[in-house]
Protein backbone atom coordinates (compact mmCIF):
# COMPACT_ATOMS: atom_id res chain seq x y z
CA UNK A 1 0.00 0.00 0.00
CA UNK A 2 1.02 3.63 -0.63
CA UNK A 3 2.51 5.07 2.65
CA UNK A 4 0.63 8.52 2.65
CA UNK A 5 -2.83 6.69 1.83
CA UNK A 6 -4.91 5.76 4.81
CA UNK A 7 -6.22 2.06 5.20
CA UNK A 8 -9.72 1.56 5.90
CA UNK A 9 -10.04 -1.73 7.27
CA UNK A 10 -8.51 -3.57 10.48
CA UNK A 11 -6.95 -6.67 11.63
CA UNK A 12 -9.95 -8.33 13.78
CA UNK A 13 -9.93 -10.44 16.80
CA UNK A 14 -9.99 -14.26 16.27
CA UNK A 15 -11.55 -15.29 19.54
CA UNK A 16 -12.50 -19.14 20.60
CA UNK A 17 -16.22 -19.99 21.23
CA UNK A 18 -16.84 -22.58 23.76
CA UNK A 19 -20.15 -23.27 23.17
CA UNK A 20 -19.57 -23.44 19.52
CA UNK A 21 -16.65 -26.04 20.36
CA UNK A 22 -18.27 -28.08 22.76
CA UNK A 23 -21.12 -28.59 19.97
CA UNK A 24 -18.82 -29.51 17.30
CA UNK A 25 -16.72 -31.88 19.27
CA UNK A 26 -13.57 -29.91 18.05
CA UNK A 27 -11.93 -25.99 18.23
CA UNK A 28 -14.11 -23.71 16.40
CA UNK A 29 -12.99 -20.15 16.80
CA UNK A 30 -14.71 -16.96 14.98
CA UNK A 31 -13.03 -14.61 12.78
CA UNK A 32 -15.11 -11.17 13.94
CA UNK A 33 -15.21 -9.47 10.56
CA UNK A 34 -18.36 -7.62 11.54
CA UNK A 35 -15.96 -5.57 13.82
CA UNK A 36 -14.81 -3.76 10.61
CA UNK A 37 -15.29 0.04 10.47
CA UNK A 38 -18.63 -1.56 8.45
CA UNK A 39 -19.52 -3.71 10.05
CA UNK A 40 -18.91 -6.31 7.70
CA UNK A 41 -15.87 -8.22 5.91
CA UNK A 42 -16.98 -5.59 3.00
CA UNK A 43 -14.57 -3.77 4.28
CA UNK A 44 -11.62 -5.68 3.55
CA UNK A 45 -12.19 -6.35 -0.36
CA UNK A 46 -13.43 -2.85 -0.96
CA UNK A 47 -11.27 -0.80 0.75
CA UNK A 48 -8.28 -2.97 -0.67
CA UNK A 49 -9.55 -2.21 -4.18
CA UNK A 50 -10.36 1.57 -3.32
CA UNK A 51 -7.09 2.47 -2.10
CA UNK A 52 -5.80 0.14 -5.02
CA UNK A 53 -7.44 2.92 -7.24
CA UNK A 54 -6.78 5.91 -5.45
CA UNK A 55 -3.38 4.93 -5.41
CA UNK A 56 -3.36 4.76 -9.44
CA UNK A 57 -4.74 7.82 -10.05
CA UNK A 58 -2.44 9.84 -7.97
CA UNK A 59 0.49 8.50 -9.41
CA UNK A 60 -0.91 10.45 -12.49
CA UNK A 61 0.36 13.50 -11.02
CA UNK A 62 -0.35 16.24 -8.02
CA UNK A 63 -3.24 17.55 -10.53
CA UNK A 64 -4.80 14.10 -11.11
CA UNK A 65 -8.70 14.55 -10.37
CA UNK A 66 -10.16 13.28 -6.91
CA UNK A 67 -12.01 9.90 -7.49
CA UNK A 68 -15.84 9.76 -6.67
CA UNK A 69 -16.50 6.40 -5.57
CA UNK A 70 -19.89 4.49 -7.07
CA UNK A 71 -21.03 1.54 -5.86
CA UNK A 72 -23.91 -0.47 -6.27
CA UNK A 73 -25.33 -3.18 -2.92
CA UNK A 74 -28.05 -4.06 -0.91
CA UNK A 75 -26.09 -2.55 1.82
CA UNK A 76 -22.97 -4.04 3.16
CA UNK A 77 -20.94 -3.18 0.02
CA UNK A 78 -22.56 0.31 0.08
CA UNK A 79 -21.76 0.68 3.52
CA UNK A 80 -17.97 -0.30 3.07
CA UNK A 81 -17.52 1.96 -0.07
CA UNK A 82 -18.73 5.00 1.55
CA UNK A 83 -17.03 4.01 5.14
CA UNK A 84 -13.42 3.27 2.65
CA UNK A 85 -14.29 7.16 0.60
CA UNK A 86 -14.90 9.21 4.17
CA UNK A 87 -11.14 7.61 5.35
CA UNK A 88 -9.74 8.01 1.91
CA UNK A 89 -11.19 11.66 1.58
CA UNK A 90 -13.62 10.79 -1.56
CA UNK A 91 -17.02 11.01 -2.01
CA UNK A 92 -18.96 8.16 -2.78
CA UNK A 93 -22.79 7.22 -3.97
CA UNK A 94 -24.60 4.28 -3.56
CA UNK A 95 -27.30 2.58 -5.74
CA UNK A 96 -29.37 0.40 -3.89
CA UNK A 97 -32.35 -1.73 -5.68
CA UNK A 98 -36.06 -1.00 -4.72
CA UNK A 99 -36.20 -4.03 -2.59
CA UNK A 100 -33.25 -2.58 0.29
CA UNK A 101 -34.92 -1.57 3.51
CA UNK A 102 -35.29 2.36 4.43
CA UNK A 103 -33.03 0.54 7.96
CA UNK A 104 -30.29 -0.07 5.29
CA UNK A 105 -30.62 3.88 3.47
CA UNK A 106 -30.81 5.94 6.53
CA UNK A 107 -27.49 3.82 7.36
CA UNK A 108 -25.86 4.88 4.53
CA UNK A 109 -27.16 8.26 4.32
CA UNK A 110 -25.67 8.74 7.92
CA UNK A 111 -22.40 6.69 6.77
CA UNK A 112 -21.69 9.86 4.98
CA UNK A 113 -23.11 9.12 1.29
CA UNK A 114 -22.38 11.78 -1.22
CA UNK A 115 -26.09 10.53 -2.35
CA UNK A 116 -28.16 6.92 -2.16
CA UNK A 117 -30.04 6.08 -5.25
CA UNK A 118 -33.29 3.74 -5.08
CA UNK A 119 -33.87 1.60 -8.31
CA UNK A 120 -34.72 -1.31 -10.13
CA UNK A 121 -35.95 -4.55 -9.05
CA UNK A 122 -32.47 -6.13 -8.66
CA UNK A 123 -29.26 -5.64 -7.87
CA UNK A 124 -29.00 -6.07 -11.37
CA UNK A 125 -30.68 -3.29 -12.97
CA UNK A 126 -29.48 -1.39 -9.86
CA UNK A 127 -26.09 -1.66 -11.31
CA UNK A 128 -26.90 -1.26 -14.83
CA UNK A 129 -28.51 2.03 -14.04
CA UNK A 130 -25.24 2.93 -12.25
CA UNK A 131 -22.87 2.13 -15.10
CA UNK A 132 -25.26 3.06 -17.86
CA UNK A 133 -27.05 6.22 -16.10
CA UNK A 134 -25.12 7.79 -13.35
CA UNK A 135 -21.49 7.60 -14.03
CA UNK A 136 -21.96 8.44 -17.53
CA UNK A 137 -23.71 11.77 -16.90
CA UNK A 138 -21.04 12.10 -13.99
CA UNK A 139 -18.34 11.80 -16.70
CA UNK A 140 -19.95 14.67 -18.88
CA UNK A 141 -20.26 16.80 -16.11
CA UNK A 142 -16.68 17.03 -15.76
CA UNK A 143 -16.68 18.60 -12.23
CA UNK A 144 -13.40 17.71 -11.46
CA UNK A 145 -14.06 14.31 -10.06
CA UNK A 146 -12.84 10.81 -11.61
CA UNK A 147 -15.79 8.12 -11.07
CA UNK A 148 -14.90 5.55 -10.51
CA UNK A 149 -16.88 2.00 -10.44
CA UNK A 150 -16.49 -0.25 -7.31
CA UNK A 151 -17.86 -4.08 -7.74
CA UNK A 152 -19.21 -5.58 -4.87
CA UNK A 153 -17.01 -8.85 -5.53
CA UNK A 154 -16.00 -9.73 -8.52
CA UNK A 155 -12.46 -8.06 -8.95
CA UNK A 156 -9.10 -9.33 -8.19
CA UNK A 157 -8.51 -6.19 -5.86
CA UNK A 158 -11.58 -7.30 -3.91
CA UNK A 159 -10.08 -10.97 -3.49
CA UNK A 160 -6.87 -9.79 -2.72
CA UNK A 161 -8.33 -7.81 0.04
CA UNK A 162 -10.83 -10.73 1.87
CA UNK A 163 -7.41 -13.29 1.21
CA UNK A 164 -6.02 -11.45 3.89
CA UNK A 165 -8.57 -12.90 6.76
CA UNK A 166 -7.51 -16.32 5.76
CA UNK A 167 -3.76 -15.65 6.26
CA UNK A 168 -4.27 -13.10 9.33
CA UNK A 169 -6.75 -15.94 10.86
CA UNK A 170 -3.56 -18.23 10.60
CA UNK A 171 -1.36 -16.81 12.37
CA UNK A 172 -3.33 -15.90 15.30
CA UNK A 173 -4.35 -19.37 15.43
CA UNK A 174 -1.04 -20.31 15.60
CA UNK A 175 -0.06 -17.84 18.68
CA UNK A 176 -4.01 -19.58 20.51
CA UNK A 177 -1.85 -21.30 22.63
CA UNK A 178 -1.28 -18.51 24.58
CA UNK A 179 -4.69 -17.64 25.17
CA UNK A 180 -6.54 -20.79 25.38
CA UNK A 181 -6.08 -24.05 27.47
CA UNK A 182 -6.01 -26.49 24.86
CA UNK A 183 -3.17 -28.41 22.94
CA UNK A 184 -4.32 -27.98 19.64
CA UNK A 185 -1.96 -28.21 16.40
CA UNK A 186 -2.48 -24.36 15.67
CA UNK A 187 -3.27 -25.50 12.60
CA UNK A 188 -6.40 -24.49 10.34
CA UNK A 189 -8.15 -27.84 9.39
CA UNK A 190 -11.36 -26.07 7.94
CA UNK A 191 -12.63 -22.72 7.44
CA UNK A 192 -16.62 -21.79 7.04
CA UNK A 193 -17.56 -18.69 5.41
CA UNK A 194 -21.35 -17.51 3.47
CA UNK A 195 -21.32 -17.19 -0.49
CA UNK A 196 -23.84 -14.65 -2.04
CA UNK A 197 -21.48 -13.03 -5.53
CA UNK A 198 -18.25 -15.44 -4.38
CA UNK A 199 -15.90 -12.60 -3.49
CA UNK A 200 -15.54 -13.53 0.02
CA UNK A 201 -15.40 -17.37 -0.91
CA UNK A 202 -13.07 -16.48 -3.97
CA UNK A 203 -10.20 -14.49 -1.47
CA UNK A 204 -10.42 -16.88 1.23
CA UNK A 205 -9.71 -19.56 -1.33
CA UNK A 206 -6.57 -17.44 -2.51
CA UNK A 207 -5.91 -16.94 1.72
CA UNK A 208 -5.80 -20.59 1.91
CA UNK A 209 -3.01 -21.79 -0.16
CA UNK A 210 -0.26 -23.11 1.56
CA UNK A 211 -2.12 -23.18 5.15
CA UNK A 212 -2.02 -27.02 5.05
CA UNK A 213 0.59 -29.22 6.62
CA UNK A 214 2.00 -32.53 5.52
CA UNK A 215 0.23 -31.93 2.24
CA UNK A 216 -3.01 -31.94 3.66
CA UNK A 217 -5.14 -28.99 2.47
CA UNK A 218 -6.85 -26.76 4.39
CA UNK A 219 -10.99 -26.92 3.89
CA UNK A 220 -13.37 -24.47 3.32
CA UNK A 221 -17.49 -24.93 3.15
CA UNK A 222 -18.75 -22.23 1.56
CA UNK A 223 -22.25 -22.39 3.10
CA UNK A 224 -25.52 -20.31 1.36
CA UNK A 225 -29.33 -20.21 2.19
CA UNK A 226 -31.98 -21.30 0.29
CA UNK A 227 -33.01 -19.67 -2.26
CA UNK A 228 -29.87 -17.42 -2.49
CA UNK A 229 -27.66 -20.89 -3.62
CA UNK A 230 -26.30 -20.06 -6.97
CA UNK A 231 -23.01 -21.15 -6.25
CA UNK A 232 -23.83 -25.05 -5.01
CA UNK A 233 -26.56 -24.77 -8.07
CA UNK A 234 -23.14 -24.32 -10.55
CA UNK A 235 -21.13 -26.53 -8.74
CA UNK A 236 -23.63 -29.10 -9.65
CA UNK A 237 -24.41 -27.96 -12.93
CA UNK A 238 -20.82 -27.75 -13.19
CA UNK A 239 -21.30 -24.46 -14.84
CA UNK A 240 -22.18 -20.96 -14.19
CA UNK A 241 -26.30 -21.05 -13.42
CA UNK A 242 -28.04 -18.04 -13.21
CA UNK A 243 -30.83 -18.07 -10.49
CA UNK A 244 -34.80 -16.48 -11.95
CA UNK A 245 -35.26 -14.77 -8.77
CA UNK A 246 -33.88 -14.78 -4.86
CA UNK A 247 -36.34 -15.95 -2.65
CA UNK A 248 -34.55 -16.24 0.28
CA UNK A 249 -35.05 -13.71 3.60
CA UNK A 250 -31.15 -13.46 3.42
CA UNK A 251 -31.02 -10.94 1.05
CA UNK A 252 -26.99 -9.93 1.40
CA UNK A 253 -26.57 -13.51 -0.72
CA UNK A 254 -28.81 -12.40 -3.09
CA UNK A 255 -26.83 -12.69 -6.11
CA UNK A 256 -28.46 -14.62 -8.89
CA UNK A 257 -24.85 -15.57 -10.58
CA UNK A 258 -21.38 -15.84 -8.54
CA UNK A 259 -18.89 -14.54 -10.44
CA UNK A 260 -16.62 -17.14 -12.57
CA UNK A 261 -13.67 -17.03 -9.93
CA UNK A 262 -15.81 -18.30 -7.47
CA UNK A 263 -17.30 -21.31 -9.18
CA UNK A 264 -13.78 -21.73 -10.45
CA UNK A 265 -12.55 -21.74 -6.94
CA UNK A 266 -15.45 -24.29 -5.90
CA UNK A 267 -14.35 -26.91 -8.38
CA UNK A 268 -11.14 -27.49 -6.30
CA UNK A 269 -10.70 -30.77 -4.09
CA UNK A 270 -10.83 -28.75 -0.87
CA UNK A 271 -14.17 -27.37 -1.12
CA UNK A 272 -17.96 -28.55 -0.15
CA UNK A 273 -20.47 -26.20 -0.42
CA UNK A 274 -24.03 -26.70 1.81
CA UNK A 275 -27.43 -24.98 1.56
CA UNK A 276 -29.44 -24.77 4.70
CA UNK A 277 -33.19 -23.03 4.56
CA UNK A 278 -33.63 -19.36 6.08
CA UNK A 279 -35.18 -21.18 9.63
CA UNK A 280 -31.84 -22.35 10.57
CA UNK A 281 -30.26 -19.42 9.87
CA UNK A 282 -32.68 -17.47 11.55
CA UNK A 283 -32.15 -19.55 14.33
CA UNK A 284 -28.54 -19.43 14.02
CA UNK A 285 -29.12 -15.98 14.62
CA UNK A 286 -30.99 -15.56 17.56
CA UNK A 287 -28.60 -18.45 19.35
CA UNK A 288 -25.47 -16.91 18.54
CA UNK A 289 -26.57 -13.39 19.70
CA UNK A 290 -27.81 -15.12 23.07
CA UNK A 291 -24.54 -17.61 23.05
CA UNK A 292 -21.97 -15.22 21.57
CA UNK A 293 -23.46 -12.00 22.32
CA UNK A 294 -23.18 -11.07 18.78
CA UNK A 295 -26.25 -9.57 16.28
CA UNK A 296 -25.74 -10.70 13.08
CA UNK A 297 -27.78 -11.07 9.87
CA UNK A 298 -29.17 -14.41 8.52
CA UNK A 299 -25.99 -14.39 5.56
CA UNK A 300 -23.97 -14.56 8.24
CA UNK A 301 -25.75 -16.48 10.29
CA UNK A 302 -25.64 -19.48 8.21
CA UNK A 303 -22.72 -19.98 8.99
CA UNK A 304 -22.73 -20.92 12.94
CA UNK A 305 -25.86 -22.95 11.61
CA UNK A 306 -23.84 -25.66 10.01
CA UNK A 307 -22.69 -25.77 13.78
CA UNK A 308 -25.56 -25.66 15.70
CA UNK A 309 -27.56 -28.32 13.33
CA UNK A 310 -24.95 -30.80 13.28
CA UNK A 311 -23.62 -30.53 10.02
CA UNK A 312 -20.14 -29.45 10.11
CA UNK A 313 -19.02 -33.30 10.56
CA UNK A 314 -20.90 -34.43 7.64
CA UNK A 315 -19.16 -31.39 5.37
CA UNK A 316 -15.81 -31.78 7.33
CA UNK A 317 -15.66 -36.15 8.29
CA UNK A 318 -12.48 -36.47 10.50
CA UNK A 319 -13.08 -33.61 13.26
CA UNK A 320 -11.86 -34.21 16.51
CA UNK A 321 -10.94 -32.56 19.80
CA UNK A 322 -7.46 -31.64 18.34
CA UNK A 323 -8.98 -29.97 15.03
CA UNK A 324 -9.36 -26.02 14.64
CA UNK A 325 -11.96 -24.59 12.81
CA UNK A 326 -12.75 -21.31 11.98
CA UNK A 327 -16.09 -19.45 11.02
CA UNK A 328 -16.17 -15.97 9.06
CA UNK A 329 -18.08 -13.72 11.10
CA UNK A 330 -19.14 -11.78 8.12
CA UNK A 331 -21.26 -10.02 9.83
CA UNK A 332 -23.77 -7.02 7.69
CA UNK A 333 -25.69 -4.57 9.14
CA UNK A 334 -29.10 -5.59 8.09
CA UNK A 335 -30.02 -6.95 11.59
CA UNK A 336 -31.38 -5.39 14.55
CA UNK A 337 -33.22 -7.04 17.74
CA UNK A 338 -36.98 -6.02 16.10
CA UNK A 339 -36.00 -7.45 12.98
CA UNK A 340 -35.23 -10.38 15.01
CA UNK A 341 -37.81 -10.86 16.73
CA UNK A 342 -39.90 -10.01 13.63
CA UNK A 343 -37.77 -13.31 12.02
CA UNK A 344 -38.71 -15.42 14.88
CA UNK A 345 -42.14 -14.40 15.18
CA UNK A 346 -42.73 -15.41 11.76
CA UNK A 347 -41.24 -18.81 12.59
CA UNK A 348 -43.58 -19.63 15.19
CA UNK A 349 -46.48 -18.54 12.91
CA UNK A 350 -45.06 -20.66 10.38
CA UNK A 351 -44.34 -18.22 8.15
Amino acid sequence: MTADIKIPYIETPLIKSANLSRIAGCNVYLKLENLQPSGSFKSRGIGHFMVQQLATLRAAGPSAPSPHFYSSSGGNAGLACVHAARTLGCRATVVVPLSTTPFMVDKLRAAGAADVVRVGASWQEADDHLTGTLMPAAAAAGDGETPVYVPPFDAQGIWDGNAGIAREAAAQLAASSQHYPNDSSGVVDAIVCSVGGGGLFAGIMQGVEGLGVDGKRTRVVAVETEGADSLHRAVRAGELVTLPGITSLATSLGARRVCARALECALAGNVVTAVLPDAEAIRACRRFADEERLVVELACGVCPAIIYTGKIRELVPGLDENSNVVIVVCGGSNMSYDIMDKYMAGLENGA
